[in-house]
């Protein structure tokens, strides 16, 4: 296989001492990365970055780079977001450059905003590069569309864990309507919860779900479901974090629109063919 690399001439300016890059890195897939990321991530003194942030991602930045792990999970956070907002504010002060990666879209469940916020309490410059979010590369590389002229005329992004894990409150008569696809982030703890509000507030059981954890990876899994088995399917399926839980007509085209996976393709695993085709099409 030929390898190719990509030249690039952004009209931006480089990132200047002192200045925070807040970037989306995308869902996982080290080729959804925009060029815009890359330059800046190659520019970088230092890189903070969460859980979800490829190894193939953060192996584009120099040798020298000063790297700062932040990841979040369940119950386990290597910093508290104050720790991580306090870091980011210190290192821009020592004149470092700082990349700030984020898995998806920084601005999308990613705590963006509040991290933004902060640089600015503090008079410290900083622009912000969208990524590709979970949603989309998930339902890209799970083989259905988020939006369908047919099946789904809007799409919503829902958190399905509220800060400080409280309660989930939500409007599910709103998330239940007609012609339309619902997201569920970070929603596996709440499964049970999800599939009885939404069958409480007229979705039928056998509304179809699609749940597809560590998308467009080599570990991506998938599996289609309904509402009423949802529960069922994750412990059938060991599903665990992060999966999204995608639920909507739109998840019907999977049958007609699923990609097969080339003879040829390499999987970062190692893994062969037969053994990536069971993996992704359960």
């Amino acid at each position: 296989m030929t390898s190719h690399r990509v030249a690039y001439d952004l009209n931006e300016a480089l990132l200047a001492p002192g200045e925070v890059a807040i970037i989306g890195a995308g869902p996982g897939d080290p080729g959804l990365l925009s060029l815009r990321a890359l330059a800046l991530i190659e520019q970088a003194d230092c890189l903070v970055f969460d859980r979800l942030v490829s190894k193939e991602v953060l192996a584009l930045a120099s040798p020298g780079v000063r790297r700062f792990y932040v990841g979040k999970a369940a119950n386990c956070h290597a910093m508290t977001q104050e720790q991580t907002n306090a870091l980011l504010v210190r290192l821009a002060s020592e004149g470092k450059r700082v990349v700030r990666l984020k898995g998806g879209d920084p601005y999308i469940f990613g705590r963006g905003g509040e991290e933004a916020e902060i640089l600015v309490e503090n008079g410290i410059p900083f622009r912000v590069v969208p990524g590709i979010t979970s949603a989309q590369g998930c339902a890209a590389y799970g083989g259905f569309p988020l939006t369908h002229r047919d099946h789904a005329q809007s799409v919503t992004f829902v958190t399905g864990h509220c800060k400080g894990d409280g309660a989930l409150a939500l409007n599910w008569q709103a998330l239940a309507g007609a012609h339309q696809t619902v997201v569920f982030y970070m929603g596996l703890a709440n499964a049970a919860l999800i599939s009885k509000k939404l069958q409480e507030c007229g979705l039928g059981a056998d509304h179809p779900v699609a749940l597809v954890e560590r998308g467009t990876t080599p570990e991506q899994r998938q599996v289609i479901t309904c509402l009423g088995e949802l529960v069922s399917t994750i412990d059938k399926h060991d599903l665990r974090p992060p999966t999204l839980i995608v639920v909507g007509d739109v998840v019907r085209l999977v049958d007609v629109l699923a990609q097969p996976i080339p003879e040829e393709a390499v999987f970062a695993s190692g893994e062969t063919l037969e053994l990536a085709q069971e993996r992704i099409v359960l």
